[in-house]
């Protein structure tokens, strides 16, 4: 075949090259979405969580303050305090309560304006259920 001469490709060729050319193109968009999807989510879970406020922080941060010249170690008691005593308490309000005294004098305390007026029939029980954990953290906080 000279040099010179030109092949053209028929209508079914034509026809086959832009097929395969869609399907190489829907492929590649395919790949790149599936690339953006993996990289979005991770970068969702990889964000720092400092929009969220660490509350366990800046509960042992209030509280330890009060325990100063009490206890040889009080952030462990008032971490201890934050994560045994109070969480026994299974009543969302009773337990905030019980955190803001803790935080705010030292010693679990709850006032009873801190909570509904049909949960303060509840804050003895309440006492008696953390006394225990409480104490534990108190004296013995690393256990």
């Amino acid at each position: 075949m000279p040099s010179d001469c030109v092949v053209q490709p028929n209508a079914d060729d034509m026809t086959t090259i832009r097929d395969q050319r869609s399907i190489m193109l829907f492929r590649l968009g395919v790949a790149a979405l599936a690339v953006l999807f993996c990289l979005s989510w991770s970068s969702a879970h990889a964000r720092p969580t400092s929009r969220f406020p660490d509350l366990r922080g800046e509960f042992v941060r209030q509280c330890a303050p009060h325990m100063l010249g009490r206890w040889v170690h009080p952030e462990a008691v008032c971490s201890c305090l934050h994560d045994h005593a109070a969480a026994v308490v299974e009543d969302a309000d009773l337990r905030e309560a019980l955190l803001r005294g803790i935080s705010e004098t030292g010693v679990p305390t709850i006032e009873s304006n801190w909570v509904p007026a049909t949960k303060q029939s509840e804050i003895g029980p309440t006492f008696t259920k953390i006394a225990k954990p409480a104490l534990q953290c108190m004296f013995d906080p690393a256990k």
